[in-house]
């Protein structure tokens, strides 16, 4: 997902999830063997006019959900028997129904989710001779269904038809197996990441009328017999991954509450916005967080046993050369994955540093949770990553120096900028990033004018080391015939505009004489380890925070030695500690706990 989304995201993304939810039935929907020994009572009233059904018809009574199965709605549920469903264990699932009651949605309701709707199916369900299949339970389980078992209970009466459903009595409750979402919510060690996924600010339930049963109406509005709702979560779409899909197959890597804490309290400062920015607390809150999690989450579907002993794909990964110049500023940067033909061994999924090293796994429906104490996803690989503004790109620029023309009294710029690019018979082929630069050609021939343009620097991290490097093209990588006088240097000022915490503009100055070399592809270092102190990154500015302004400082005597024409390719702020090794390729050394060893060319 490219962060230019993030702020929208934040702030207001809906995203609709798959819900396990109720929908009315009739019996001419679903069954054709109406009036053949059915009751013509409800299965609720069926229920408890059977006495060996006490206990099941206790819970359903304490949870309220005795109105559904009283109401015209069609189910098949699946009732234990009291031999082996005890009075104190549906005491038990009473008080634990009460404790979460008011506390959390009722679908949410561990009870309701973990016993009940996973004892009721909607619509009726008979079974014949030939029954084999799953059964789809009302919190969305798949349950094993056959001529005479239910999951792992034997079935011990079956197809007793009621006006409004299918009775089963089964020798034991059914086994509830979460999914990862779910998950979460019952390992202790899990707090931290189950606050966040479960935090008001993504999950919620949205009621949706037209699928509800009313009632009636009271003092003018409706009143719902049953109510549906739609279960929502935004952090699925920011993760690109449906955690409570049970048709999915995922690892999820899970940081403990220590191992949390940790990555938190490292992280924040990186997200800290200036006190002006709209949803500040919103934006301060999330980004930490997720940035914990993006890239922690495997599709097996991607990720087969095979691939996962070289390299892991996450799910927050650029798969196509195309989505990887998009998402991260080159095709050859592979942000969210882990290992590949780059990696040495101990960056391997399952080496000693790599990612699935030494974690503890938990088996779920729609495949594991992998707990981890010692976080082994360095940053670098994931949300610290190289901001690359090309100098030809859309939006780049912000202006150029501007002068009064003499005639029409109106502000002109003073230089044009001319898109070159790079030809695959130039020597500079490949050496240009993007194969393409921009050429700022004089407009007047005012020989007193020094020339600046301004660029737009989006996406910047607070309180973390960035080296900014201005690189320049040399003429002769789009004109192989270019004269002395077009390949000579030219000598640079640069500043640095950029917010504070109130809000206001700052500016460094980066140097007076920075100067390039002719024929060459110049990577100018403009300052090492630069920390902004406060973050723009997932903002969509119309007036970026961040600018860099490049003046031409030549003197009027010195035209024969520089000129004023500058020729430039792209502004790169690198994370610190990746260093250029040559003029052929960038690559990332040895950099905190793990080794990180990938290239760039350029």
């Amino acid at each position: 997902m490219s962060n230019k989304h993030i702020y929208n995201k934040v702030i207001g993304l809906a995203l609709a999830v798959l819900t396990f939810a109720a929908c009315s039935d009739t019996w001419n929907d679903h069954f054709e063997d109406k009036g053949k020994d059915m009751k013509d009572y409800t299965l609720w009233e069926g229920i408890t006019q059977n006495s060996n059904l006490s206990n099941f018809a206790k819970v359903i009574l304490g949870c309220g959900f005795d109105k559904s199965l009283s109401s015209s709605q069609v189910f098949t549920v699946f009732a234990p028997t009291n031999e082996h469903f005890s009075a104190q264990e549906a005491d038990e699932l009473i008080a634990a129904f009460n404790a979460e009651k008011g506390k959390v949605n009722i679908n949410d309701n561990t009870v309701v989710k973990e016993f009940i709707h996973n004892h009721i199916a909607m619509y009726n369900h008979s079974i014949y001779e030939t029954t084999n299949d799953s059964l789809l339970m009302m919190n969305g389980k798949k349950i094993k269904l056959t001529t005479s078992t239910f999951g792992n209970s034997t079935i011990l009466t079956k197809n007793e038809l009621y006006s409004n459903g299918v009775l089963f009595t089964i020798d034991g409750k059914a086994d509830f197996a979460p999914n990862i979402f779910e998950y979460l919510r019952k390992d202790a060690d899990l707090d931290s990441v189950t606050n966040f996924f479960y935090s008001d600010h993504f999950y919620r339930h949205e009621f949706i009328p037209g699928r509800s049963i009313p009632g009636g109406i009271v003092d003018g509005k409706t009143v719902y017999l049953d109510s549906v709702f739609v279960q929502r979560n935004d952090l699925f779409d920011f993760l690109n991954a449906e955690l409570n899909e049970e048709d999915s197959t995922y690892w999820m890597v899970a940081p403990t509450n220590a191992a949390w804490k940790e990555l938190l309290d490292e992280y924040q400062p990186y997200f800290n916005y200036d006190d002006q920015v709209k949803f500040r607390d919103s934006m301060v809150y999330t980004l930490p967080r997720l940035a914990i999690m993006e890239g922690t989450i495997f599709s097996r579907t991607l990720n087969t046993d095979t691939h996962l002993t070289d390299s892991a794909l996450s799910t927050n990964a650029a798969r196509t050369y195309v989505s990887r110049r998009y998402s991260w500023g080159n095709n050859n940067l592979h942000y969210y994955q882990y290992g590949g033909i780059s990696a040495t061994n101990t960056q391997k999924p399952f080496g000693p540093n790599g990612v699935f090293n030494g974690t503890e796994n938990v088996p779920c429906t729609n495949g594991q949770v992998m707990k981890t104490d010692n976080w082994r996803i360095n940053k670098l690989n994931t949300f610290y990553q190289w901001i690359i503004i090309e100098a030809e790109n859309r939006g780049s620029i912000k202006e150029v120096s501007k002068t009064e023309d003499s005639k029409t009294k109106e502000e002109v710029g003073t230089i044009i900028p001319v898109t070159r690019r790079v030809m695959n018979n130039n020597p500079f082929y490949g050496k240009v990033w993007d194969d393409g630069y921009v050429e700022f050609v004089e407009a007047t021939n005012n020989s007193r004018l020094q020339h600046s343009v301004t660029f737009n620097i989006e996406d910047v991290l607070s309180n973390i080391g960035y080296d900014i490097y201005l690189v320049t093209a040399p003429a002769l990588a789009n004109d192989s015939n270019a004269t002395e006088a077009q390949r000579l240097p030219t000598r640079l000022h640069c500043e640095m505009n950029f917010h504070n915490q109130k809000g206001t503009t700052e500016t460094v100055v980066f140097g007076d004489s920075i100067t390039t070399t002719r024929d060459e592809v110049n990577y100018l270092l403009l300052a090492e380890d630069f920390k902004f102190p406060c973050c723009t990154y997932g903002l969509i500015e119309a007036e970026p925070q961040v600018t860099l302004t490049i003046t031409t400082n030549v003197g009027r005597k010195e035209t024969d030695t520089f000129t004023k024409t500058m020729m430039i390719d792209c502004i790169m702020l690198v994370p610190h500690g990746i260093a250029i090794v040559d003029e052929e390729r960038f690559t990332i050394e040895p950099h905190g706990d793990g080794d990180i060893f990938y290239w760039l060319k350029k």
